[in-house]
């Protein structure tokens, strides 16, 4: 299957560490949480922490809203619930990309209300903003891409291909 490169592991590694050079500024002095949507935003997350300067503790959620479709369901489930206490504390989402935005907007709702997060801030790597169907705007985005379906570096189609260490643009799109 044939693939065409949108993000080198090069492009990655340069924005990640970008990335947490600017939740180290931002965020220096919190008692942050990161946050990691799984599946997808294993590697990014992993990544992303080993590049903010101060001690951060981690958790994991799991929601689903696509099954093995390139496309949202429009119906977001939690299937896993993070573990830590995020009562009065600051929660930094992790996410892979965002693209409908409605399970972002779930995840962040469910942090700041259900669960009393003080402070929610959201890194996604990738963001397509042009294919939202609610409105959500990430606090850190890696890169912003057109609405291609894309996979590596922890995105998969029907679980697959997550362990490419670059993003390419799934064949056919």
């Amino acid at each position: 299957m044939a693939q065409t490169t949108l993000f080198s592991k090069a492009d990655i590694d340069k924005r990640v560490a970008e990335m947490g050079a600017e939740i180290t500024r931002d965020l220096a002095g919190n008692d942050l949480i990161a946050l990691c949507v799984l599946k997808g935003a294993m590697f990014f997350c992993s990544d992303l922490m080993r590049n903010i300067g101060f001690d951060v503790a981690l958790d994991f959620i799991q929601v689903s809203s696509y099954g093995n479709q390139k496309t949202s369901s429009g119906v977001v489930t939690i299937l896993k619930e993070p573990q830590l206490d995020m009562r009065d504390r600051s929660v930094l989402i992790v996410e892979d990309i965002i693209d409908s935005g409605l399970s972002m907007n779930e995840v962040f709702r469910y942090i700041k209300l259900d669960k009393g997060a003080r402070e929610v801030r959201t890194a996604t790597f990738l963001d397509k903003p042009t294919a939202r169907r609610v409105p959500f705007k990430a606090d850190y985005v890696g890169f912003s891409i057109d609405p291609k379906f894309v996979i590596g570096y922890g995105l998969d189609y029907a679980e697959k291909y997550r362990n490419i260490p670059e993003i390419q643009v799934l064949s056919g799109e």
